[in-house]
């Protein structure tokens, strides 16, 4: 039997009196596109930062390749897995490049691997080179988000944990950003968990889909399996969303023409 790329066992996690995470449990195989959907307070993101130990639980295990991931300083499970977060959170005083190359610096990587690295990275996000050396500030929003996937990757991780990355875009940009994304992983052999509100975005893009309410997981499973399945009422309102938005559209647009 293949070993897992992420395991949950049993995961607790409360702010005083309210449970974030109640005993989740959940399994991600390598090379799986995961998508964490629910609503706001649901315990989504608590669950996403456990994974690469930014939140450490209050009970349960995690693994991450079969390695018990409470066993190693943090600092080193974090270089071992890439993160991209909505703000992306680049160094407005470092330029492109230097951006990229943090973790790969932090490893003691050489600078021809670097340097060979970030050109590597800037073709695999479609960004030209010849933004290596400007600052953060003279690129789009879009722009910078491509470079927070690419520092994310720079370390050669295999696992990326994705953290509403593409919400605060325009919707041509986030959807293009989106594509490239799902190409890049199957293209690197990623595995991914991400967290989004956008359902419609969850459903294209994502392998699966895992849905938590107040801590738990109510549902779990293929876009299309779930939909066919889950007795939930709030679960199928939640996977209807996008068909009840594209009907939607198709009416607005019947009515204009």
């Amino acid at each position: 039997m293949t070993q897992p790329a992420i395991e949950l066992i049993g995961i607790e996690k409360r702010y005083g009196a309210q449970a974030a995470l109640a005993g989740v449990s959940l399994d991600v195989p390598a090379g799986q596109f995961v998508a964490l959907v629910g609503a706001s307070g649901s315990g989504k993101t608590t669950l996403l930062k456990t994974i690469n130990g930014l939140i450490a639980p209050d009970a349960g295990q995690i693994r991450v390749g079969g390695e018990d991931a409470g066993a190693a300083p943090p600092h080193q499970l974090r270089r071992r897995i890439g993160y991209v977060f909505q703000e992306v959170g680049l160094f407005p005083h470092l330029s492109i490049a230097e951006n990229i190359v943090i973790t790969p610096k932090l490893l003691g990587w050489e600078r021809a691997r670097m340097t060979a690295r970030v050109e590597e990275l800037l073709d695999l996000v479609a960004l030209p080179r010849e933004v290596a050396t400007r600052a953060p500030s003279e690129l789009s929003g879009g722009q910078r988000q491509r470079v927070g996937v690419a520092r994310a990757l720079a370390a050669e991780p295999k696992i990326m944990l994705m953290d509403e990355p593409f919400g605060a875009l325009d919707p041509l940009t986030r959807d293009s950003l989106g594509t490239d994304y799902r190409a890049l992983h199957d293209k690197l052999g990623l595995t991914s968990v991400m967290v989004t509100h956008d359902m419609t975005e969850a459903v294209l893009l994502a392998d699966r889909i895992v849905v938590l309410e107040a801590g738990s997981i109510v549902a779990d499973g293929p876009p299309g399996a779930l939909l066919a399945s889950t007795e939930n009422p709030e679960v199928r309102a939640l996977l209807e969303a996008p068909r009840r938005q594209a009907e939607r559209l198709r009416q607005r647009l019947e009515a204009a023409s």
